[in-house]
């Protein structure tokens, strides 16, 4: 059974921005922005409604969703977190029955989104935004990016205070194999099988890092545990129960460290990979002008700083709320290594190729 949870949120509140100032009342267009879009926001109003198919949770969720209701009062948004693997499931299942009720879908999981555009199940359309991301975020004009956010290490201080703390994946292979009577029952992952967030960091890795299957031998020799999500991990290493968690959305962990002083986080300087939540149009999107507004929302200035204050950092460089891309890369020590948007996401979706990787990841596990 799908684990979903809802809100919808239909305010009166007054007009607010968009970008550069775009309002659903404004009578200017920002720059960029083609004349007939107020005929679009015009059909948008109409609808009175856009529906978002997401793996972002409420938290930092509800901040954008509630900036894109002030700015356009009378599109109603129904927000539904089914998380990665569920989100695409429902839109396979509603594709197949023809009823489509998606008209957004927004995840982290890259690469089961690139296999919808595959499927003919996304529609293009070019954002007046797009000129302000990287290459590497916008897929045909299809599939946008929209955050850049890493891949790390969250620890309890505590627990670690007497280990020498792993700075780079060779000193986490290190940390895992010196200590490995010690650390007993006390590493964390994702279960790439139940997480498509998890196949996704592991399945990059193993194309792009040679350590990738020596990490999970080590791990799997310290008796570690897997888990479906970063917030359960969490909980796990406030608790003290486990003592580190590897490979799991550090822009949680950076943003959870903040507000605990008993956790600590860790981008690898020597690679950091990083993913993005992607987004795209639905194919026959029930509300296609209110898709087309939200999304642009999406990528706009504003709604990428709604985004980055609440600790999903923006891919634009010019969003000065939260962090963005360009700080990230500093943090990571100039060796931000952002998945690019591209059909190479398909290769670890292939049947043949899953089925080798989770071969090769249970072999790990055992040893």
């Amino acid at each position: 059974m799908i684990n979903r949870r809802q809100f919808v949120l239909a305010s009166a509140a007054s007009a607010g921005v968009l970008g550069a100032g775009l309002s659903a009342r404004a009578q200017e267009l920002p720059a960029g922005y083609p004349a007939d879009y107020k005929a679009m926001l015009e059909k948008a109003r109409s609808e009175g409604a856009v529906s978002i198919y997401t793996s972002t949770d409420d938290v930092q969720g509800r901040p954008i969703v509630e900036a894109f209701q002030k700015a356009f009062p009378g599109i109603r948004v129904d927000y539904n977190d089914l998380g990665t693997n569920g989100a695409y499931n429902r839109i396979i299942s509603e594709a197949a029955a023809k009823q489509v009720g998606s008209d957004v879908v927004w995840t982290s999981a890259m690469d089961l989104q690139m296999v919808l555009v595959q499927k003919g199940l996304a529609e293009a359309y070019k954002s007046p935004e797009a000129a302000r991301l990287p290459g590497w975020g916008n897929f045909n004009d299809t599939l946008y990016g929209t955050t850049v956010e890493p891949v790390g290490i969250l620890y309890n201080k505590a627990q670690l205070a007497s280990f020498k703390l792993p700075k780079t994946r060779a000193e986490l292979l290190a940390f895992m194999r010196d200590n490995k009577d010690a650390l007993k029952g006390k590493l964390a992952t994702f279960d790439p099988e139940k997480s498509g967030t998890g196949f996704l960091f592991f399945s990059n890795d193993a194309k792009t890092m040679p350590d990738t299957f020596d990490l999970v031998r080590a791990f799997g020799a310290t008796e570690g545990k897997t888990y479906g999500s970063s917030g359960a991990m969490r909980e796990k290493i406030v608790s003290g129960e486990h003592w580190l968690a590897f490979n799991i959305i550090a822009s949680y962990a950076i943003e959870w460290a903040a507000k605990n002083p008993a956790l600590g986080y860790i981008l690898t300087s020597d690679h950091t990979a990083a993913f993005s939540r992607v987004a795209n149009i639905s194919k026959g999107a029930p509300h296609p002008n209110a898709a087309r507004v939200f999304l642009d929302f999406l990528l706009a200035n504003s709604g990428q700083s709604a985004l980055a204050s609440v600790g999903a950092p923006s891919i634009r460089t010019d969003v000065t709320s939260g962090l963005n891309l360009t700080r990230l890369t500093e943090m990571a020590g100039g060796n931000l290594k952002p998945i690019p948007i591209t059909t190479a996401l398909l290769e670890a979706t292939e049947p043949k190729n899953r089925a080798d990787f989770f071969r090769r990841w249970k072999e790990a596990l055992r040893g």
